[in-house]
């Protein structure tokens, strides 16, 4: 085989992590981008290989899970079922994990696929992979949550650990705190959690705060950016420019993974957040040029969280999956007319015109200045006080 340089990971069983019509989760925004994807002819691009999910390596999994846990998913999917107080004990049957048939097959779909993406990566194959049916970032160790039931981006990081890999960087661009990825590593001081998301003062899982920067072992090695409610395009992006870099710059990773939830969508039910696909797209473009100059290019993407199915999430993965190949898309862009007609048939609804929501992408970098009567830069402030020190950094001026 020849040399590829970006691994894709599809495969329509995927959309057999299904919650039901009424779930927020619709395995639908996944079939969406995967054929939004097609239509703008990213998979048939000369540097992208697209693979299906292989089979489940148990082992990989019990390293993140506990025996007991798998366990429960298993049963829970099965005809027998779980009792309703081992359910609750590990987070499942509730409003948001609720039970469906073939659970445990299901999840360990979604995180095998994170796997063969880092897989890839360690290969030296491909330089960077994706796997947008993936970043479910709020499983835990021994519980579900969030919608979340077995952590791909752990599996992933864990591969890349067992790889020799001892400096790995975890970008979590959700509107969610990335709570179970940093509690999986919190005391790992060769796995660096950076999470940017809308304050735990207002949203799920209540989590993420600037004070949070690593366990004992493994002091400064969370930062978690806590952004307050309706921050936009600009601020967002100033955000990252105030913190993600300059991080990743003293921290030196020699691989990157990010999680993309397009949750903060201003257009999406579950948050607060007021961003576009184009701030996103921003961010991504970011994320690759950091992973360009720090880590020789090695960047593994997921999706996550992101529920305006039609309008939001196809848009802002096909994006991604055009950013990893190089292939970037002109925001302004007319959405494919093949693609806007299946959406409707399967939604009802009329689907975007283009690619781009209206901003053009510009922000106020951090270089010109902390601004102590601004929300948000104090917000930022909070982060940088917290743990720049810790990497030499000067909390007011790097």
């Amino acid at each position: 085989m020849a040399v590829s340089d970006v691994y894709v990971v599809w495969d329509d069983l995927v959309t057999g992590y299904n919650f039901g019509p009424s779930h927020p989760m619709h395995p639908l925004r996944l079939d969406l981008t995967a054929k939004l994807a097609m239509d703008f002819g990213l998979f048939d691009e000369d540097n992208v290989t697209v693979r299906p999910v292989s089979a489940l390596d148990e082992a990989a999994l019990a390293r993140v899970h506990t025996d007991d846990y798998i366990a429960a998913v298993t049963q829970a999917g099965s005809p027998e079922g779980l009792d309703a107080e081992t359910a609750e004990r590990f987070g499942l049957g509730t409003d948001d994990v609720p039970v469906f048939e073939n659970m445990h097959a299901a999840s360990a779909m979604l995180f095998q696929g994170s796997v063969d993406a880092a897989r890839a990566i360690v290969s030296g194959d491909y330089r960077r992979a994706v796997n947008f049916s993936g970043g479910m970032h709020h499983a835990m160790a021994e519980k579900a949550s969030g919608f979340c039931v077995y952590n791909d981006i752990a599996g992933a990081i864990n591969e890349f650990l067992d790889a020799g890999f001892d400096r790995i960087a975890y970008i979590d661009l959700d509107a969610h705190h990335g709570d179970g990825v940093e509690r999986l590593f919190w005391d790992d001081p060769r796995v660096l959690t950076i999470s940017i998301h809308e304050s735990g003062k207002y949203l799920f899982p209540g989590t993420g705060y600037p004070a949070d920067i690593g366990g004992m072992s493994a002091a400064a090695s969370a930062a978690n950016i806590a952004l307050p409610p309706r921050t936009v395009d600009a601020d967002w992006l100033r955000a990252f420019d105030a913190t993600v870099p300059a991080l990743i710059d003293a921290f030196s990773p020699q691989v990157i993974v990010s999680q993309h939830g397009c949750d903060g969508h201003r257009m999406d039910p579950l948050t607060h957040m007021r961003l576009s696909v184009d701030g996103m797209r921003v961010a991504t473009e970011r994320v690759r040029q950091l992973a360009e100059d720090h880590a020789e290019g090695r960047w593994l993407s997921t999706g996550g969280g992101g529920y305006a199915i039609i309008d939001v999430v196809p848009r802002a993965w096909t994006n991604l999956i055009a950013i990893a190949a190089g292939a970037d898309i002109d925001p302004a862009t007319r959405i494919p007319g093949r693609w806007a007609h299946y959406a409707q048939t399967k939604t009802g609804r009329e689907a975007p015109l283009s690619m781009t929501d209206g901003f053009d992408g510009s922000f106020t970098p951090w270089s010109g200045g902390y601004d102590p009567e601004s929300e948000l830069d104090r917000a930022v402030m909070g982060t940088r006080k917290n743990l720049f020190p810790f990497f030499g950094l000067d909390p007011y001026f790097d």
